[in-house]
């Protein structure tokens, strides 16, 4: 299976090891990820928060190009990346006039005939063919399948089929011999891009996610997006300092967590960069352990191993 491939400015910087692993297993589940030429920056929160034609034309220009390389599907592996994606080109799709214009902004012509997907759009039809075989050594544990806001929100996009109780992540991870666990904060928001503007909001959101998981008995929270998985890992300090507990429960993307069943070792499915250690019962973990004196006198220099 081929598909077109946008990384987004997170999956070569702060969240590399997201790539390294969609990297890492692509082949062995057969698929061919072709990386859109030339791709800039989707805008994020940023340019939508200030220019409403330059959050459409960015994401726009990325979907042009696209469809220039001649790709017909464009895996957004970035959930936040995948909502400015797929919801520009709904908007465009629909208006004939404002496609037109966004067109002459960008100098580039646009259709609209690439489909954006989401990772879990793509993984689901790894895990109905063929995956389970592909298994070597099941990832036996219990986890939180942590979804967040932009996989099910807005409705005219949702990589979802349930916005209140989403279950495509949750299969993915029986299939390679996880237990999901059932819990009510699988799409509360973690704070998002406060985690830089406004820390303590993050810790106070995030620490709920993370308490419960825990509280429940999961052993890992499982994550589609890097900004969540920078809230609910590198932010670890801020949410411990918050709850006034530590927690030990690490958080992997669901790229890692197929890694690992498909046999692959950590280093290479980049867990060695994680703020929190990944470490289960009987494996081996690859993360450096904080000290917990450092929870008081850094609460938010958590940093990721290089």
């Amino acid at each position: 299976m081929k598909v077109g491939f946008f990384p987004g400015c997170s999956l070569e910087g702060s969240s590399r090891e997201y790539n390294e692993s969609l990297q890492a297993i692509a082949p062995r589940l057969g698929i061919e990820l072709a990386e859109v030429p030339d791709w800039n920056c989707c805008g994020a929160t940023a340019a939508h928060s200030l220019n409403h034609k330059l959050a459409l034309a960015l994401p726009a220009r990325v979907l042009a190009l696209a469809e220039q390389a001649g790709i017909t599907e464009l895996l957004v592996p970035c959930s936040a990346c995948f909502s400015r994606l797929a919801s520009t080109r709904e908007d465009l799709v629909r208006n004939d006039a404002l496609r037109a214009e966004i067109a002459g902004l960008i100098e580039l012509p646009f259709t609209g005939h690439t489909k954006v997907l989401s990772v879990l759009d793509v993984l689901k039809r790894c895990a109905s063919n063929g995956l389970k075989e592909k298994v070597r050594r099941p990832f036996a544990h219990k986890v939180a399948c942590y979804y967040g806001c932009y996989l099910t929100r807005p409705k005219a996009i949702a990589t979802c089929a349930r916005s209140e109780d989403p279950q495509e992540m949750d299969e993915i991870m029986k299939v390679v011999g996880a237990e999901p666990i059932d819990w009510a904060f699988k799409v509360e928001c973690c704070g998002a891009g406060l985690s830089v503007s406004r820390l303590s909001t993050v810790a106070e959101l995030s620490g709920r996610i993370v308490e419960d998981a825990v509280h429940r008995g999961a052993e890992a929270i499982v994550v589609a997006c890097p900004m969540c998985h920078t809230n609910l890992d590198l932010r670890r300090p801020a949410i411990e300092q918050n709850r006034h507990a530590q927690y030990s429960i690490p958080v992997l993307y669901l790229s890692q967590v197929i890694g690992l069943a498909l046999g692959l070792d950590e280093r290479t499915l980049g867990l060695h960069r994680h703020a929190v250690p990944v470490r289960f019962a009987g494996s081996i973990g690859v993360s450096p352990v904080r000290q917990p004196e450092a929870l008081v006198a850094q609460p938010a220099s958590g940093q990721k191993e290089e």
